[in-house]
């Protein structure tokens, strides 16, 4: 397998999640992903990219999500950037508390972590980085 990437940018509306997902189902078809990598990627990019564009730019279609990916032989990984001030990501509450488990929010950040073989936020959480190991 070649190394390859490739960036991808839009404006913050949801039905843009639809080129995110056309993406994944790219890099999959054109790198013979496994149906696990394929799986772990589509929930946990489509939820990076979800928080990008109503957390991060709150809907602003004037704000632009950027995604890019890098390929080698041993890994896929996904950054994501929007341009909004960002969060406090080490103090997530823990959606698996019985405190939490009927809140509608929150479990994206924890999905995120679950499924990524590796994850790193930066600029205030505006930027995510999730690798994705193959094997």
């Amino acid at each position: 397998m070649t190394k390859s990437e490739k960036l991808l940018i839009f404006p913050s509306e949801l039905e843009n999640i639809s080129r995110v997902e056309k993406l994944i189902d790219e890099i999959s078809s054109s790198h013979n992903l496994s149906s696990e990598i394929y799986g772990k990627i589509s929930v946990a990019l489509i939820e990076a990219v979800n928080n990008a564009i109503l957390h991060g730019n709150q809907l602003d279609v004037t704000k632009k999500v950027k995604v890019e990916y890098n390929i080698d032989n041993e890994s896929i990984s996904f950054i994501v950037w929007d341009e909004g001030k960002g969060f406090d990501f080490s103090n997530i509450p823990d959606p698996t508390l019985p405190e939490n488990l009927e809140k509608t929010h929150g479990r994206g950040i924890f999905l995120m972590n679950h499924l990524a073989d590796d994850i790193e936020f930066g600029e205030n959480g505006a930027i995510v980085e999730m690798k994705f190991i193959f094997g």
